[in-house]
């Protein structure tokens, strides 16, 4: 089939050509010039977004709730190695993802920049298995998200309640009640929304500070930087110290999700080709500076590691803070900061991943497509899909949120979705460098310019260690089981069948990549 106008012309397109910023005025412009007309609501300003990113990696937060793995496989020296690593890498993604979102600003992301820069002949079957995968990510990313904020709610309610006995149904219970704040304030509080964000990016930077300070300043006992630079450890047993390294910092990677929020909230903020590549680049900055900041700090002064990995909440932070503070009340009220901001986070995945499916859906790419891409006219919100991404996690829930079975399946689907997302739509982006001239294609006003091949090429080599161990299980040998086993390889493989026999049955016919929609 052929492709829709907007798509064939972007070489020749000259909106990002002029160096003028775009503003608010032609936004409905550029998205009629790839086919789209304005549905949603734009209210999302720079800070709005800003906050929105911040609090959907959430990555000091993360790294603080998910300090076990990395220190189990790599020790306190592999974790802050690790942790520079993924840092960096993740900043190659964005700055490529950057340049890509200023160019063609779309709500559905990647699947949308491999449609359009793809050669003819491939764009369709890429461009689709694009959007799966992504969508995938973006599910579980979600899932994830409220999986851990309801499972500290619940060492919460043991720490704070010695004779309490939990149970699997009351996490599942805490997880739908979470699912439930979220999809009020994606619906009838969505007006709300956009403020909310600016207020839990406070919440974020003073949470921050008040950490750093507790573990800096009260700490009683201080590693020094021989034990903390000198500790090493390949606690899963695998054959080299790199590959335990590897398979530890899948989390942290996890730690750094959703860097491409943004992107899937373009058609509902205001001078989208500009603002989305830079607050996705001060995101990534901000939470990776205060991630390994304050994973500095707690690795110096959280204690011996033999005690941290033989900690009875398997939540080491709880334990360090009771220790450092002498305080159940204080340790309480640090540990709910987190819990809020991971709620918060939640909320925000939520909305992104029902307008990354809602986006999808709009191109015919999923089944029954038509109803999930519907737009409530009179809020402008797509409930359908926000309806669906809901459901998803609540059945997701259903796995025991006790479970390591559980954290590796979600945190691995997370990441090998984005990064085979990713690196689908940058290997597209670095083709079509190297085929095309610079002064035939549409730049946005964010560009890499002679850095751009570089900058790709060290992002795609990244993207793929970090998907490869992504699948990987936490140990090796006689200690791999059924309750070890990452079983995000499974899930995801699945996945990818379903949408390749759903592609020769029905979508190959009907997917076409972004449609042309008209005019309001």
């Amino acid at each position: 089939m052929k492709k829709p106008s907007g798509v064939d012309s972007i070489e020749m397109s000259d909106y990002g050509r002029s160096g003028s910023a775009l503003t608010k005025s032609n936004d409905e412009e550029i998205l009629a010039h790839f086919g789209k007309r304005q549905q949603l609501r734009r209210n999302l300003s720079f800070i709005s977004v800003l906050g929105l990113g911040c609090t959907l990696m959430l990555t000091w937060e993360a790294s603080l709730a998910n300090a076990l793995p990395p220190l189990q496989n790599g020790g306190t020296v592999g974790a802050l190695v690790a942790f520079l690593v993924v840092a960096g890498g993740v900043l190659t993604q964005v700055l490529v993802m950057a340049e890509m979102a200023s160019m063609m600003p779309l709500s559905g992301g990647e699947y949308n920049w491999v449609a359009i820069l793809a050669p003819p002949h491939f764009s369709n079957l890429l461009s689709y298995l694009t959007g799966w995968v992504t969508t995938i990510a973006w599910q579980a990313a979600t899932a994830s998200t409220i999986w851990i904020a309801a499972s500290v709610i619940q060492l919460l309610a043991i720490l704070n309640y010695p004779t309490y006995v939990p149970q699997v149904w009351h996490g599942v219970l805490i997880f739908y009640a979470v699912v439930a704040i979220s999809v009020l304030f994606t619906t009838v509080l969505s007006r709300v929304f956009p403020s909310l964000e600016a207020l839990v990016l406070i919440l974020h930077i003073l949470g921050f500070f008040a950490f750093l300070l507790v573990f800096v300043y009260l700490a009683p006992v201080k590693a020094t930087a021989s034990e903390v630079f000198g500790t090493f450890l390949n606690g899963g047993g695998f054959s080299s110290n790199a590959q335990s390294v590897l398979v530890g910092a899948v989390t942290i990677m996890w730690s750094f999700n959703a860097v491409d929020g943004a992107t899937h909230m373009a058609e509902e903020i205001e001078n989208a080709a500009t603002v989305i590549p830079y607050s996705m680049i001060l995101t990534t900055l901000i939470n990776g500076s205060a991630g390994f900041a304050i994973f500095v700090a707690f690795v110096f002064c959280m204690g011996p590691l033999e005690e941290v990995l033989s900690d009875a909440f398997s939540f080491p932070l709880i334990t360090m803070l009771l220790r450092i503070t002498n305080s159940t009340a204080v340790t309480t009220a640090l540990v709910s900061i987190i819990t809020v901001l991971g709620i918060s986070s939640a909320i925000g995945q939520l909305a992104t991943a029902s307008r990354m499916l809602w986006a999808f859906a709009r191109e015919d790419g999923v089944p029954f497509s038509r109803w999930v891409a519907k737009v409530e006219p009179r809020i402008a919100l797509p409930l359908n899909a926000i309806a669906i991404t809901a459901l998803i996690s609540l059945l997701l829930a259903l796995l025991n949120l006790g479970s390591s079975v559980a954290f590796y399946a979600l945190t691995g689907l997370t990441v090998s979705g984005f990064y085979s997302a990713f690196m689908i739509s940058a290997s597209i982006m670095l083709w079509r460098r190297l085929t095309v001239p610079p002064s035939q294609i549409a730049w946005g006003p964010f560009r890499l310019g002679y850095l751009g091949t570089p900058i790709t090429v060290i992002a795609l080599v990244y993207s793929f260690i970090g998907w490869f161990f992504s699948f990987w299980p936490p140990v090796a040998g006689a200690n791999l089981n059924v309750q070890t086993f990452n079983w995000s390889m499974v899930v995801y493989f699945s996945v990818v069948i379903i949408a390749v026999v759903y592609w020769f049955i029905r979508a190959r016919h009907t997917y076409t990549g972004p449609k042309m929609e008209g005019k309001n």
